[in-house]
């Protein structure tokens, strides 16, 4: 028996490390066939299917990096399951979890299957001959004997090849949710639960009515109180909607498939591992020494030195939550060595966590751009003068904070800033080249983020070499099982959007508001209330793609630029990272510091109305975001 324990723990590790090492794979290459591309379009010479390759990977890595996420339990969730201690009810609640994570996955490996059969080429009639009357009839609805389109990628791989990752890494997530479910007993049974779902589902629930529709939302809000995934969630909400229409829910993996293939989306997995590299590095402590010389001298030099710090860490991750858990560690002792308290400084990098998002090259920015059919360089520009005031607002705090707690100023060293500068030189170049890249037009938005990431591992590995050969594969398996677990969930918000539109949701939404709403200051105000609300009880992921194509249409209504609505969108988005009970930075706060959470509620409010204030003004005042753009 202990002889069969070690086997499959030694198989356990081999599979897991085989999965590392693929996903790494796909990881590398991205930003090396981005780069390969623009080398040989300089030379003049055309890479065949270079994009379509690498739109490609980005769909393998966002599966397997959501396999990922779910080996180590890492997808995004709400969660209040800790705080009830009744060893009971908790495991009521994972069996509960366990067994909607694997049937919502199930499903939407099945739907997927149906997405597949299409683009294949037919069974040929032959084979009717050989297969059992029961079994053609189940096949039959997945299309297996109509002819498919065989698109390839490349001009050589078929579309169905590349898309069988979908039902492969759904089918993989549904059994390690089963696995999780605790002892053999709890998996037997959740396996069992899980099949009496998945089977009859598409049958019993095709054209439900509203009096079945609702109750089974009811059951999947409650659930995702209790740790169901973001994902699952969302997933489980698209296939509700698309059966209660009675249509097909293989428009859920077709819009996943179009979203994470779209042109711009490679760049989120790429910028984000620029942002893991630095972050991984000794970056951060160069950094700080060039932010501490530079602004040590005035108030609370130090803490206006750590959010500068912060904003320029989020710009690259596009996750408050990796700054936070990345630098709160080495910020926090510095913060209070040089004077402020631990409430102050606890409130301060809870909510610089997310300050960057409106920062060029921000991925939420990049993501906005894409929903909502924005130049992305207009974003950019457009957010630039709003993240900047949102900067200096919280500087400016800092700065009033550290003249009250007598916080003692460094002389002002030209020379120390001088060595500082030198010392990080290679690190403080990263925006300067990502701004040349971006908007010089040398070449795409994809291609920049290539040029930064080989930068930024280049000068990381080769030149400070404080980020050893060893530890890359670490640092490439935490940025894949990120980036999956974001992926995963904009991939399935999409199948929910689709519905959405479909049923012509964001229409009636503005048929409403210009019904009920005459003034555009009452809208903007609105707006920001609801935002803020969105905020608190989704990420901002899949808040972009669920909400933002039902606001579009009532902002145009209204006279609102697309290009102001996506800065009060993330701005406000931001905020409700910030807002009581349930924003998601006070409770990796309160994870990261050891803190209880009313403890990291009290920390942040008072740098929560500096920014409720800010966003305000940045909503009334479209002249801030705009001017850069007229």
């Amino acid at each position: 028996m202990v002889n069969a324990e070690k086997g499959d723990r030694s198989w356990g590790r081999i599979i897991h490390r085989a999965e590392d090492i693929a996903i790494s794979f796909f990881l590398v290459a991205m930003p090396l066939l981005a780069a390969a591309e623009l080398i040989t379009r300089w030379c003049g010479v055309v890479l065949p299917g270079a994009s379509e390759y690498l739109q490609h990977l980005t769909l393998w890595l966002a599966f397997c990096g959501a396999g990922l996420a779910s080996r180590s339990d890492q997808h995004l969730r709400i969660s209040v399951l800790e705080r009830f201690d009744a060893p009971r009810f908790q495991l009521i609640a994972k069996s509960m979890v366990s067994v909607l994570t694997a049937a919502v996955c199930l499903l939407l490996a099945g739907a997927s299957i149906q997405l597949i059969v299409s683009e294949a080429p037919a069974l040929p009639e032959a084979a009717r001959s050989f297969l059992p009357g029961f079994l053609i009839g189940w096949l039959e609805p997945y299309g297996l004997f109509e002819a498919g389109s065989l698109t390839r990628v490349g001009g050589w791989l078929p579309v169905w090849a590349a898309e069988l990752v979908m039902p492969l890494l759904f089918a993989i997530m549904a059994v390690r949710s089963i696995l999780r479910a605790g002892s053999m007993r709890a998996r037997w049974i959740v396996l069992g639960v899980t099949f009496l779902i998945v089977v009859p589902a598409p049958y019993l629930l095709s054209g439900i009515s509203h009096f079945i529709l609702w109750p089974a939302v009811a059951v999947f809000v409650v659930a995702a109180v209790l740790g169901l995934p973001i994902f699952a969630l969302l997933g489980g909400l698209a296939l509700l909607l698309f059966w209660s229409a009675g249509e097909t829910t293989a428009a859920i993996p077709a819009e996943t498939y179009r979203i994470v293939t779209s042109t711009f989306f490679p760049t989120i997995p790429i910028f984000t591992l620029a942002g893991f590299i630095l972050s991984e590095s000794q970056a951060d402590q160069r950094l700080v020494r060039v932010f501490r010389a530079c602004f040590g001298w005035i108030p609370g030099g130090s803490a206006v030195a750590a959010t500068v710090l912060c904003a320029f860490f989020t710009t690259f991750t596009g996750a408050s939550g990796v700054t936070i858990l990345a630098l709160g560690g080495l910020l926090l002792p510095v913060l209070i060595k040089d004077g402020f308290s631990d409430r102050f400084s606890i409130g301060l990098l809870t909510s610089t966590g997310s300050l960057g998002l409106l920062l060029p090259p921000s991925l939420v920015v990049i993501l906005y751009a894409v929903v909502a059919h924005v130049p992305v360089t207009d974003m950019f520009l457009a957010g630039m003068v709003p993240g900047m005031l949102l900067v200096v607002a919280i500087g400016i705090y800092c700065m009033a904070s550290g003249v009250r707690a007598g916080v003692v100023r460094t002389r002002f060293e030209p020379g120390e800033m001088v060595r500082a500068l030198w010392a990080a030189k290679w690190e403080v170049a990263i925006p300067v080249l990502a701004l040349t890249v971006i908007f010089g037009g040398f070449c795409t938005l994809v291609q920049a983020a290539a040029i930064i990431v080989i930068y930024a591992f280049f000068v990381e590995v080769v030149i400070y070499r404080d980020l050893p050969l060893k530890k890359v594969l670490g640092v490439f398996t935490q940025c894949a099982t990120l980036v999956g677990g974001v992926l995963i969930i904009l991939a399935v918000a999409m199948g929910l959007t689709s519905y959405l539109v479909d049923a012509q949701i964001p229409d009636a939404a503005a048929d409403w508001a210009r019904a009920h709403i005459e003034a555009k200051w009452v809208f903007l105000l609105l707006l920001n209330v609801a935002l803020i609300l969105v905020g608190c009880v989704m990420d901002i992921f899949s808040a972009l793609v669920v909400v933002v194509p039902i606001l579009l249409p009532m902002a145009e209504a209204f006279g609102v630029h697309p290009a102001h609505l996506g800065v009060i969108f993330l701005a406000n988005l931001q905020l409700g990272y910030l807002t009581p009970p349930v924003g998601m930075n006070l409770f990796l706060s309160s994870f990261r510091f050891n803190r209880p959470l009313p403890e990291v509620y009290r920390a942040a409010v008072p740098f929560l109305l500096i920014l409720a204030a800010m966003v305000l003004l940045i909503t009334f005042v479209p002249a801030l975001t705009m001017w850069l753009l007229e």
